[in-house]
This record gives C-alpha cells, structure tokens and sequence, in this order.
C-alpha cells in the first residue's frame, strides 16, 4: 500500500475545470472556476493529478448524456490523491488511488473530485501516475469483453482495432488466457501489435479483408470477436464468425439483417461500463475497482504494457484538440491530461 506521509492538506474554496457549456459537433470546451465538491459520507475527495481521455468523452461532447447538467465538467479516468476522507473510510487521507467515473455524474477534469470509496484502487508506488491513468476505461473495457466472451485456450479471437487503446489491452490479455489473436491495425501500427502478441494482423483498408482473413483462418470462423469499431464492422465481423459464436460490442449496434442472425447464431453481448453506475449496482462499481486492481498489478510487473502516453495540457483548447483527434483515430496512444502542475 502507497505510504500516507501528508495526512493534511489545505483545500481551497474553488477549482479549475474544463466543461462542456452544452453538446456541440465542434466539440468546443470552456475554462471554468467551480466550486470544490461536497462529497457524501463515504465519498473520498480526491486532489486530481491525471485524467485520460476516451472516444467516448467525445462522443459525449458531441451528443451530450441524457443525466448532465451544463455546464458539465467531462472525463472519466483519473488518478490522484485522497485529501479528505471521512473517519474509518479507506482507503485515507494521503492515498494515491485510480478509478473510472460515473457516467451519470460530474467527470473528472478538475482540481478535485469526488468519488465512492469502493469504486477506486490504491495506485502501488512503484507506478506513476500518468501511466496509471491509462489503465481505466480501455483496460476495463478489455476485461469485462473478454470475461462475457468466455474465451480459454485454444480458441481464436479477431479483436477490430488492436491498435487502439482497448485493442492493446485486449490482445495482452487474450494472449494470457492462451487464445489465437487475429486483429486489424493501419499498416504503420502492424509492429505494435505484433510486439503485443497478435498472430494475425491484418490492414484495415484492405480491400481484400475478408478474403485475406478467411484464406489464414479457414473455413469454421472465430470463436469470438471484440467490436471495438462499430457501424458496417459489426456485420461484417458477425460474418467471421463461427456458428454460435460469441461477439461484444462496444458502440451501438446497427441494424442486423434477419437472414444474418438466423445463419450465425451469434451471442451478442454489449460491454457497458457506465452501466455499473446507470443501474445503480454496488457489485458493478465494487468490480470496477477490483479490475482496477489487476490492471495497476500487470502494469507494475510488466505483464502488461499500457498505450503510448501522449500529454495534453489542462486547458480547455487543448481539451477540445486532442477529442478531436480521439474521433478521428488519429492517435494511436492515449491521451493523459496533466491536472496537477
């Protein structure tokens, strides 16, 4: 456990953030002074030192959520350290911890933050922080696909992006449970995969895809698949895959063709973290923090490899350039915006 050496800290009466006025295609941030959050009783108040950014922030920026309030401060994976808990809370005042926010609430691009103390991790002090907040959102996402996927040794599994933050984590961790990775990355990213462990990497724009898969995998199909894309993917990876095969989805579905779903049988299965906080379900939020945990252990042993840190500044311009590029795929790292100077 990290060593608590302050367990005071003077906390001001307001707090820099970056907020979304309201939801817009430009995706345009504002720079805001707010008040510090009251937290409830067993909510730790959190002084912010990181906070990586998704696809999803931009894609909320642009649609906005159904729960917000605006001005809405955006993010949802932050790192930092506890500066007011109450009596008999853990973890305590001086802890160093990492959780994915809810996303019903108040993100977490600001000073300090509130969060429910069973829903973060203790960061170990072997890890810093910038890497830590890498961790949340993508590599959660990647464990809760494969757990509803049930894949084990042996079986093969095509992972639609594996150059993407998600894609990174997911081949990782496929590799360990002893699985056959086939996954699609841009030409310039095919080495980063493979260094990840995919056996089968294929280019995204290749016009010939699927034909190029079938003729290395075979005629039976996947056993699984992560749709980590999206739209015409999610039918075209439906159609790679076996009969009763087993596909999650992390984006809207699209419309699927009966005759499709009558041929494959396939079990879909959506992987939701904000749902953990949407259905109001302490089990969920409890795991959030558990797999928390097992990310920051394969990070500090090296098991795992976190994504490319590229640094943001914690001004509300840059916000809005590097959303931008999360919806663009441009980026094949991961954003971290420093909050603490």
């Amino acid at each position: 456990m990290p060593s608590t050496e302050k367990t005071h800290f003077n906390i001001p009466n307001t707090m820099r953030a970056v907020v979304l006025n309201e939801p817009n295609t430009q995706l345009a941030t504002t720079d805001s002074i707010l008040p510090i959050p009251t937290c409830n009783d067993n909510e730790l108040l959190v002084k912010v030192e990181y906070v990586g950014l998704n696809p999803n922030d931009a894609h909320f920026a642009q649609s906005g959520f159904c729960k917000w309030q605006y001005p809405h401060i955006l993010g949802l994976d932050a790192v930092g350290v506890v500066v007011k808990a109450n009596k008999g809370v853990f973890p305590g005042v001086g802890t160093r911890v990492m959780w994915h926010a809810n996303l019903g609430g108040e993100g977490t691009l600001s000073e300090y933050s509130c969060v429910p103390n069973f829903a973060v991790s203790v960061v170990p002090d072997e890890l810093c922080s910038s890497i830590a907040a890498t961790l949340p959102c993508s590599g959660m996402a990647a464990l809760v696909s494969l757990d509803k996927l049930e894949v084990s040794e042996g079986d093969t599994i095509f992972i639609d992006g594996g150059s993407g933050a998600v894609g990174q984590f997911a081949i990782q961790y496929a590799k360990q449970r002893g699985v056959d990775v086939f996954t699609t990355a841009s030409k310039h990213n095919h080495k980063l995969v493979k260094n990840l462990g995919a056996d089968a990497v294929f280019d995204y724009n290749d016009k010939q895809l699927i034909e190029k898969i079938k003729r290395q995998l075979g005629p039976q199909g996947f056993d699984a698949v992560i749709d980590t894309v999206g739209g015409e993917s999610t039918t075209r990876n439906i159609e790679l895959m076996r009969f009763c095969g087993r596909i999650a989805c992390l984006n809207t579905l699209p419309h699927l063709d009966s005759e499709l779903m009558f041929r494959k049988s396939p079990t879909i299965c959506i992987v939701s973290l904000g749902g953990a906080w949407l259905a109001n379900s302490l089990c969920a939020q409890q795991r959030l923090s558990f797999m928390g945990n097992l990310l920051l252990e394969g990070a500090v042993t090296g098991d795992i490899k976190h994504p490319k840190i590229v640094e943001v500044a914690f001004n509300a311009r840059a916000v809005s350039d590097a959303l931008t590029a999360q919806l663009t795929g441009s980026i094949t790292g991961k954003h971290v915006v420093k909050i603490a100077p």
